[in-house]
């Protein structure tokens, strides 16, 4: 517990005669906050340049101590203005509190709040949220406990926060975590100017998991009802309070916007799509060289996994991927995994040329990687080790001929040690059984909707197949001993990334995919794709394909979804090349340099209201 400066009251009079009026400061509050656990951290991360460009010193950050990614993503700094002063109020009162920056682009200020001094008094923050919000607190989540603790410390820092500024603070919190001490400092008569954003309704996407045409339904259901038969009533009516408190309501697409009208009971005021650091991603001239480079390694892994069994023309081999949390329907894996059925089928039966490798990237519970897949890509970097030797041995041998003159025989310049090691190794390469459908032992094999749906259609990688399935149940990294690549560099390998989501308030990844030159797929059920069909002409041409969802039925999608991937593969490869800079460029209009006028545009809104 760090010890209380003496003498801040003196400095907070000291401050504040020093102060200029119109002194407003911005204050977002959020769960991810150097604290990496989903899209809501890609958010706050990315947009931080353009933040702090607008803001200067008068935007910071606040959030909840994670020691172990402070560690990583923190640096503490006495920064000498109204942030250290309002931390060493709540310090006074025995919290602790950490205040620098971020070590991110754009470095902006951050104070994180440990919850671990804020336990004791949840109960009696629980008995709070009950009288005055009408909400009854789950007793054993953990979740739900730290984010209640963290009110305590937020409601405590605003406070200080004001207590110490000539000016206004406005708060902008993100998601419900972030958003309990709002809802219960409005109760209580706060007049303090609050933005609150919900990236994705969360009871909402409970249902779309499990109700069939979902947002065409909307008007069907009784949210707290529905949340209340999932069990997440509190944490429901907890977004509602919020919804309903803040000044200006914000989500970041049309299409969530439907639910926060339906599922909350508010409409937003303003809608603030979600961009990226584009320029991160740009490889301009080097575009083509390193998807050139990693498509080489992809095909390394595609002779190891696949070549023992029997091979097939690389030249004529297409890489497409899908990734992202294990989230079967939501993420549009059984309506790919049918349409990548049915492309099999027009491609054997038109007699193609082609053959597409599809990679199922997502995270599911795993014992470890199969014996066989190590096996083989073992066995692979050792034909790698035996040819590079041999072509120094053959090197070296045929200088020496060359310069003796006479008959040359190629045979006679490899060495018979390495000829056994040849005839071993190839002997011990093939094998007659199918190249796995998936890379790992799942916890779960029976139960696997991936491998049940890979099954159920029959796609078990035959010879005469043209669509190969890899299901890698695990995240990539540099350290995965099968591609020898990190996610990023086995995205830049590939040609198409498919992503038909049937839930996706935004969607990065199409994105992220895009901003590397790499074609994508997406849906108008996702925001991303629906934002981008109606504001961006020409996307396909660009490489943004998407997939009509809203309102179609299962067949419809699939084959839509089918023709695209088939019409794609149908490109040579001068127009695959021409496309993908197409792709790089169309994805720099969703810079955050190109969308953060709609943060600007909402914070302007809440300032007003004090005219």
């Amino acid at each position: 517990m760090r010890a209380v400066e003496m003498g801040t009251d003196d400095r907070i009079m000291a401050h504040l005669s020093a102060s200029t009026p119109s002194n407003n400061r911005l204050l977002e509050i959020g769960w991810e906050v150097c604290n990496q656990l989903g899209g809501i951290y890609t958010v706050l991360r990315s947009k931080a340049p353009e933040m702090v460009g607008e803001w200067a010193d008068r935007y910071a950050l606040l959030g909840p101590y994670n020691a172990s990614q402070a560690a990583i993503e923190f640096e503490e700094e006495r920064l000498g203005d109204e942030l250290d002063l309002a931390a060493d109020i709540l310090r006074g009162s025995g919290v602790d509190v950490y205040v620098g920056r971020w070590q991110v682009s754009g470095r902006p200020r951050a104070v994180l709040i440990d919850l671990a001094g804020l336990k004791e008094p949840v109960s009696q923050q629980n008995e709070r949220i009950l009288e005055t919000l009408d909400i009854e607190m789950p007793a054993d989540d953990e979740l739900v406990l730290d984010v209640v603790a963290f009110s305590i410390g937020a409601e405590q820092f605003v406070h200080a926060f004001e207590k110490v500024l000539d000016g206004t603070v406005l708060s902008h919190y993100h998601e419900w975590m972030a958003a309990v001490s709002l809802s219960l400092m409005k109760a209580d008569g706060w007049t303090g100017r609050a933005v609150f954003t919900t990236h994705a309704t969360l009871i909402g996407r409970y249902m779309a998991m499990n109700e069939e045409n979902f947002y065409s339904r909307l008007a069907e259901f009784d949210a707290d009802t529905e949340a209340e038969k999932y069990g997440i009533l509190a944490q429901h009516l907890l977004e509602k309070a919020a919804a309903g408190a803040c000044d200006i309501f914000t989500t970041v697409s049309g299409i969530t916007g439907k639910e926060c009208l339906h599922l909350l009971g508010r409409a937003p005021d303003e809608y603030v799509p979600n961009g990226l650091n584009v320029k991160r991603y740009m490889a301009l001239h080097e575009l083509h060289q390193l998807h050139a480079e990693y498509r080489t390694r992809l095909h390394d892994f595609t002779m190891g996994y696949f070549f023992p069994s029997y091979s097939f023309d690389l030249e004529q081999t297409l890489y497409f991927f899908t990734s992202g949390r294990f989230e079967y329907a939501n993420k549009g894996m059984d309506l790919t995994l049918e349409a990548l059925s049915a492309l099999n089928k027009r491609l054997v039966e038109t007699d193609s040329r082609k053959t597409v490798i599809f990679l199922l990237i997502t995270k599911a519970p795993v014992r470890n990687m199969a014996v066989h897949s190590l096996e083989y890509a073992t066995m692979f970097r050792e034909f790698k080790v035996i040819a590079r030797e041999v072509t120094e041995e053959i090197r070296k041998n045929l200088i020496r001929k060359l310069a003796a003159g006479g008959e040359l025989d190629l045979n006679e310049m490899v060495p018979d040690y390495w000829k056994l090691r040849i005839r071993r190794a190839q002997y011990a390469w093939n094998r007659d059984w199918l190249p796995p459908i998936v890379t790992h032992d799942l916890m779960d094999d029976g139960g696997d909707p991936v491998l049940k749906k890979l099954r159920d259609l029959e796609m078990f990688n035959n010879a005469h197949d043209k669509v190969k399935i890899v299901y890698h149940p695990d995240f990539v990294r540099s350290t995965n001993p099968l591609f020898n690549m990190d996610y990023e560099e086995l995205i830049r390998g590939c040609h198409l990334g498919v992503f038909p989501s049937a839930y996706e308030p935004w969607g990065y990844t199409p994105l992220e995919t895009l901003a590397m030159g790499i074609p994508a797929i997406s849906s108008d059920l996702a925001g991303f794709g629906a934002y981008a069909a109606e504001y961006r002409r020409l996307h396909q041409r660009a490489g943004l394909y998407v997939v009509n969802r809203n309102g179609r039925s299962n067949e419809e999608a699939v084959s839509q979804l089918s023709d695209m991937m088939f019409q794609f593969c149908q490109q040579e490869r001068r127009q695959r090349i021409a496309q993908r800079n197409r792709a790089e460029n169309f994805a720099q209009h969703f810079d955050w340099s190109q969308l953060i006028h709609h943060y600007r545009e909402a914070h302007a809104m809440a300032l007003k209201l004090e005219d």
